[in-house]
């Protein structure tokens, strides 16, 4: 193989593909990324065995060939080659080893055979359609805060994606939950989901596809089967493994009765929770929202450092109300929400709180209280 290209295009490329190798693998080859020189173009490939991306950059091919070299040494050798380099990829038939050329930089990197690198692909792919990169990083965006990262419970460990039917449309619905909230979004279904399975796609692929759909105006490519979702963005090909388990039944713990309404503005509330809980404990975290006719007061105690307090004129005109959240969830849900106004439905101290925009958008956020 001999190979030509401008570093920032090798570069590019590398920093998509190096991204899913481990740093640390027990199998040699999983280390790797799969270099391969054909036509006019350079196509790289890297895997961790659940998770495979393959992208191609374009470049002038000598000789056609396939290699696999050490993934994370490769990305930082050229991200510190000049700007505006030109890199020589080559590898001899007689030795095991890949040279790298820039300018007088020369290296020279060990390679193990394209014939080990693992395929995890093969497959028919049942479900197709496309959507907008920026629906699909909004569903994204708004679900991925609350997946799960407890291990035990590995069916939440991910974003459940499914159609659903509502008022006579199929909508295209994303959820994710770790049992203390629960983070819904849902646009109009693409054609092409109808009878899709609902899949979970697991949390490493999630935060991949993220970065795939940062430009706005590109459109994905998904195609789905019961164990697999492949996504193409551009030259970029994104294949995962889906988790292998039932997501529990949701609407179940989104509560429909709540008759408490409270209204406030999003960036006042946001910015009070924030200052409040400086006082509480890393382990406690959680501030009392005290409500009575007008008025929300914010309040933490923490009997190793001190208390806090903070008043919030809002909209609210229900039974007065004392009630408990963990600080953290609650700013977390804060930078989801877009409108200037954000509505609180709440039922009584001991049941989960409904929480969305005032412009009612399909996102919707559960939260569990805490006892304080």
């Amino acid at each position: 193989m001999r190979v030509t290209l401008e570093r920032s295009n090798l570069l590019k490329s590398l920093n998509h593909v190096h991204r899913v190798v481990e740093r640390r693998n027990t199998i040699p080859i999983l280390s790797n990324v799969l270099i391969r020189a054909d036509g006019s173009e350079l196509q790289f490939k890297a895997t961790d065995l659940d998770l495979e991306i393959f992208e191609k950059a374009p470049a002038m091919v000598e000789q056609a060939g396939a290699v696999t070299v050490p993934a994370h040494m490769l990305y930082d050798i050229v991200r510190k080659l000049p700007d505006g380099s030109e890199v020589m990829l080559a590898t001899e038939p007689e030795t095991n080893a890949m040279k790298v050329t820039a300018g007088r930089s020369r290296f020279t990197l060990q390679t193990l055979p394209e014939a080990d690198f693992p395929d995890i692909t093969a497959g028919e792919f049942t479900h197709t359609f496309r959507i907008g990169a920026k629906e699909l990083g909004s569903l994204i965006e708004h679900t991925q805060f609350a997946i799960s990262t407890e291990e035990t419970r590995y069916y939440l460990n991910g974003i459940y994606l499914h159609g659903v039917e509502e008022d006579s449309k199929l909508m295209l619905r994303a959820v994710a939950t770790d049992g203390h909230r629960l983070a819904r979004a849902q646009i109009e279904a693409p054609k092409g989901c109808e009878g899709m399975p609902g899949v979970i796609i697991p949390r490493k692929a999630v935060g991949e596809i993220q970065k795939l759909v940062e430009d706005p105006d590109a459109t994905a490519t998904i195609e789905l089967s019961e164990t697999k979702i492949r996504i193409t963005v551009g030259a970029v090909i994104l294949t995962s493994k889906l988790i292998d388990g039932t997501f529990p039944d949701y609407n179940r713990v989104i509560p429909t009765g709540n008759d408490k309404e409270l209204v406030l503005d999003r960036a006042s509330f946001s910015s009070a929770v924030d200052r409040v809980s400086t006082i509480s404990s890393e382990r406690g975290r959680a501030v009392k929202l005290q409500l009575s006719d007008g008025q929300l007061v914010l309040a933490v105690n923490n009997p190793d450092s001190g208390s806090a307090t903070e008043e919030l004129a809002v909209g609210y005109s229900a039974d007065p109300l004392e009630i408990g959240f963990n600080s953290r969830y609650l700013l977390d849900i804060a930078t989801q929400l877009t409108a200037e106004q954000t509505v609180f439905m709440l039922a009584d101290p001991g049941s989960p709180t409904l929480i969305r925009d005032s412009s009612d958008n399909g996102v919707i956020f559960v939260l569990m209280p805490m006892r304080v």
